[in-house]
């Protein structure tokens, strides 16, 4: 076809054309514009163009229809991983191998790719194929070998099984077979060989000192009793950003993408999990080392006057504008949070006698991570910082010597964390028909490789271990919460508010957020209101940490002198428990997946657990006003791992305040039964029995 120059601006190169389903499979269907290399009627002998003023007026294109898989049972989804078109859908391996943990484990996956290896033929017997034959055996050996190729160097973690490493016993003697001194299989042989030395390493490594606080230890600490040595702000600003930057790359580029799904991650507090998703929670203790740095030195000490205090104060800011400056925003997070903590937002006489600049500083630094819009400055910042890096190899002209780009930057994880439970719990994990929903892992993806691409970018620091600050670090007394409340306390007595201090904000839940934001689906900004700062507690969702002890003479008065910090809590954002911004835009704008929301502008997310001998496991749901209490206990039971048949053996409870339940019947529209006024929190028990329960008719 033919289409004119000036016009061809106006046309979409990919249209979405709708769905198709083959044997079962759901693909998302596109046409795609390209541009065609046939030659222009002015083209002369040999491809010479004839002069022609409208030679060049007309260009060709060719429309291709694309195929995007989007939903299909496992064969389906292993299948398309080994023979699809990788030019055509080039996202579905990364996006397959990152995420297929969340519904088949590693040895069953291996099962459906590894073929069963023919066993040596007998002494002077010669097995002959045909040419067809053995032209298709190999070019499934060669694709599944390029598979595991893959596999293997973006997501080597996946075949560790200590001790025996079994599942890379499989790969290994099947490369040897299958592509015998193929780079696939020399890389199979040199995991094995790393895996066996770090396992020996470990072995003769003495288990690390950890530093536990003990009653003298606190006792200490009350009476201003610092260690022995040097302490951490007895070094230069640029020293101790240096380390703590060092630190922070080096854990963020071992966090395995895998334990960053919002399916994974969320399970961190069930029953047996404590250690699920290590390198997560070691970027997580890192955070709250850091925190605890912040705030130990700050009201370790109650003798120091206000002016010494601020002078601390200082120079943790200028600490975080150097981090700012290196581009680590995971300690600028931190020391920002210990900073805007209660404990230390209530001192005022110590932020009065801060200097002008360094506070001016502190409040811009705050707006970075400023919890009204989700973080968006953040997200804005750390897309400049990426772009910023690849417009300067982009610039660089052949035969000049390349600039080198600056490093990193080491994002705050936090951020896309949250993202992806956001995500989770928005979309479903299976469709119609029992189909795997790969749209979702897709989604997933996009986020994860993100954090895959800023790993590899943070190899480009050049920051070398200084072992005193790094000591320092580790040797400074952890605070409790309690304690660190109590010595601030000690340190400046409840008095009347002052407007020397910040002004800071409280963070609302990620269940409030989420179900404002369903609520109003065409809003352009979110409307909910910071919670009452006088409240001594503040309700706890999946998504919204516990805040810390509040005092009746918290500043609730002082004018909002900036934007600045989000919330006087000393339990970290990043902790066990997650920030709780405003809703993630992409999964909630899918335009591939409907969700239940679509239909009804009334949604909510609730959470449900089960009662059992387990713990009180929360899992979040999406809760729309079409939906009844048998479909709430699918879902539910889903998200718990729990075999759908059993859904009828289970009742629906709302949890009520002062140890109530309210019994949902089993005919019931949940939007409309459940109390509106209580906190949204059901659980599932089993039909044998209820006690202490309220009935309601069904809406």
């Amino acid at each position: 076809m033919e289409r004119t120059a000036g016009k061809e601006l106006a046309l979409a190169p990919l249209q979405d054309w709708g769905e198709e389903t083959e044997d079962g499979a759901v693909y998302s269907v596109s046409l795609r514009r390209q541009r065609s290399q046939r030659r222009s009627p002015a083209e002369g002998p040999g491809g010479s163009q004839a002069p022609s003023p409208i030679a060049n007026t007309f260009l060709h294109y060719r429309t291709s229809k694309v195929r995007v898989l989007r939903a299909a049972r496992l064969e389906r989804l292993v299948g398309e991983l080994v023979f699809g078109d990788r030019e055509q859908d080039p996202s579905f391996m990364p996006a397959f191998l990152a995420t297929y943990r969340t519904f088949v484990p590693t040895a069953c996956l291996l099962g459906f790719l590894l073929p069963p290896m023919p066993p040596p033929p007998p002494p002077g017997v010669e097995i002959k194929k045909t040419a067809v034959q053995d032209l298709s055996f190999n070019k499934n050996l060669r694709a599944v070998v390029s598979v595991l190729g893959s596999w293997l160097q973006d997501h080597p973690q996946d075949f560790r099984d200590h001790p025996a490493h079994s599942d890379l016993g499989s790969v290994r003697t099947f490369l040897g077979w299958a592509a015998p001194g193929s780079a696939e299989a020399q890389k199979a042989e040199k995991l094995l060989e790393d895996f066996l030395e770090e396992a020996e390493r470990e072995q003769e490594e003495e288990p690390p000192q950890v530093w536990t606080d003990s009653s003298e230890a606190c006792a200490e600490e009350e009476e201003g009793l610092m260690p022995q040595g040097p302490q951490l702000l007895d070094f230069s600003v640029d020293e101790v950003a240096e380390q703590l930057t060092l630190i922070d790359l080096e854990l963020f580029s071992k966090v395995r993408l895998y334990e960053c799904l919002g399916s994974v991650w969320s399970q961190r507090d069930r029953p047996g999990a404590a250690g699920a998703s290590p390198t997560v929670r070691a970027t997580v203790a890192q955070f709250n080392t850091v925190t605890g740095c912040v705030l130990g030195s700050v009201l370790g000490a109650p003798g120091l006057a206000a002016p010494q205090r601020a002078q601390r104060l200082e120079k943790w800011i200028r600490i975080a504008q150097r981090c700012r400056e290196l581009r680590n925003f995971s300690s600028l997070r931190a020391i920002l949070s210990a900073l805007q903590s209660n404990p230390i937002y209530r001192l005022k006489r110590s932020w009065g006698a801060v200097s002008r600049e360094p506070l001016s500083t502190f409040r811009k630094l705050s707006q970075i991570f400023s919890d009204e819009n989700n973080h968006l400055s953040s997200r804005e910042i750390l897309f400049q910082e990426e772009a910023t890096e690849g417009s300067q190899e982009e610039d660089n002209t052949p035969g000049s010597l390349p600039s080198k780009p600056p490093p990193g930057p080491v994002p705050y994880l936090g951020t896309f964390l949250t993202d992806l439970v956001m995500l989770d719990t928005a979309l479903p994990d299976m469709l119609e028909g029992d189909l795997i929903n790969f749209e979702k892992r897709r989604k997933e993806w996009e986020i994860l490789a993100r954090i895959q691409q800023l790993q590899r970018r943070c190899q480009s620091y050049t920051l070398s271990p200084h072992p005193p600050i790094l000591a320092a670090l580790h040797a400074q007394n952890q605070l409790t919460e309690e304690q660190s409340y109590r010595l601030s306390r000690v340190i400046e007595p409840p008095a009347a508010s002052c407007p020397s201090s910040p002004r800071i904000r409280r963070r609302i839940s990620l269940t409030k957020r989420l179900s404002a934001k369903l609520a109003r689906e065409k809003s352009s900004s979110p409307s909910g209101s910071p919670g009452d700062p006088s409240s001594p507690t503040s309700s706890v969702s999946p998504g919204s940490p516990p805040s810390s002890p509040r005092s009746r003479d918290a500043p609730a008065g002082s004018p909002p002198a900036s934007p600045g910090p989000q919330g006087p809590s000393t339990k970290l954002p990043l902790s066990l428990d997650l920030p709780s911004p405003r809703p993630f835009a992409l999964p909630l704008g899918s335009p591939r997946i409907p969700l239940p929301a679509q239909q009804s502008s009334e949604a909510r997310v609730i959470r449900v657990s089960i009662d059992n001998d387990h713990g009180n496991l929360y899992r979040s749901i999406l809760l729309t006003s079409q939906d009844k209490a048998p479909s709430v206990v699918r879902r539910a039971l889903q998200k718990h791992n729990v075999p759908q048949p059993w859904a009828c053996d289970y009742q629906l409870f709302q949890v009520l305040p002062g140890d109530r339940v309210l019994l949902i019947p089993d005919n019931a529209n949940v939007f409309y039964a459940m109390s509106p006024v209580a906190p949204r929190d059901f659980m599932l028990r089993r039909k044998e029995g209820t006690r202490n329960t309220l009935s309601v008719s069904p809406s």
